[in-house]
């Protein structure tokens, strides 16, 4: 995992149609925003959206909900389709694909292919609630992947204790806590073995006394790996101590990005200074 933790604030060059490009800097670019735009009915959720990050860095998006932040985390797992623009996950385009010369809406199957390399932790926990822990963690890996069923079982095993939750590989969902149910869910999402991990509001579920111990949970992987991380959280001590760059949505725009030190003690924009004393 890099340790760089002072990614610079690039503006774009004229090569990138002069617009500003929000960038967290890193070895190699692994998702990027080409003027992505959403829209709800008439209500536009993201308006002509560039963003680039790159490789093993860990980038939090914040601001008021509404704003866009969980829509771009959809968009990576193409639960929703751009109305505009392109994303790219790595060398490859994800909902759309290049033919003949020519950039045509993706298959299925290459849409797939690239999401294989996105894992995500929702609010709910959506584990299989006729399955036990192991084979919760073990079922894509085995059939998506096309992992041995003992290959896929010791990565289990392993990704159980690093979340601590060992001794409950045999029991049911419902017999587990709520927290415990959320760190089984990180645990299957990097069982897929994906470049980046998306977080979205992954404590907002709990009750207050087990939030601590997920945040825990990803604060070891956010330290002791180099997947790359997407979270959107409320929870700024944590956003503060896991990442690289932290993005300030409003109103489907990035209004303001940069380390994390600049963006939660010398904010440069009124509204995320208003922001930011509302939920600290």
């Amino acid at each position: 995992m890099s340790a760089d933790r002072t990614p610079p604030n690039d503006q774009a060059s004229p090569a990138d149609g002069g617009s500003s490009r929000t960038k967290t800097q890193g070895d190699a670019e692994l998702i990027r925003f080409d003027s992505v735009t959403k829209r709800f009915g008439t209500h536009t959720v993201l308006d002509s959206l560039d963003m680039t990050v790159y490789s093993g860095k860990h980038v939090t998006l914040i601001g008021p909900s509404g704003s866009g932040k969980t829509t771009i985390l959809r968009l990576l797992m193409t639960l929703l389709k751009p109305d505009e623009g392109t994303i790219k996950v790595g060398p490859h385009f994800l909902t759309h694909e290049e033919k003949a010369g020519k950039l045509v809406p993706a298959g299925e199957k290459h849409i797939r292919e690239v999401r294989k390399n996105i894992g995500m932790v929702f609010q709910q926990f959506n584990l299989f609630p006729n399955m036990k822990v192991l084979r919760n963690i073990t079922e894509a890996p085995v059939h998506v992947l096309g992992l041995d069923k003992d290959a896929a079982e010791e990565r289990a095993r392993e990704l159980l204790d690093l979340v601590g939750l060992t001794e409950h590989l045999d029991k049911y969902p419902t017999q587990l806590s709520g927290g415990q149910q959320q760190r089984v869910a990180i645990a299957r999402a990097l069982a897929m073995r994906p470049q980046v991990l998306l977080l979205d509001e992954v404590t907002s579920a709990l009750d207050p006394e087990l939030v601590a111990g997920v945040l825990d949970v990803l604060r070891d992987i956010a330290h002791t790996t180099d997947i790359t991380m997407l979270c959107v959280t409320h929870e700024m001590n944590f956003a503060r101590d896991i990442s690289d760059c932290v993005m300030m949505f409003d109103s489907g725009r990035v209004i303001e990005f940069g380390p994390p030190e600049q963006i939660f003690s010398e904010p440069e924009h009124e509204r995320t200074r208003e922001f930011l004393s509302a939920v600290l």
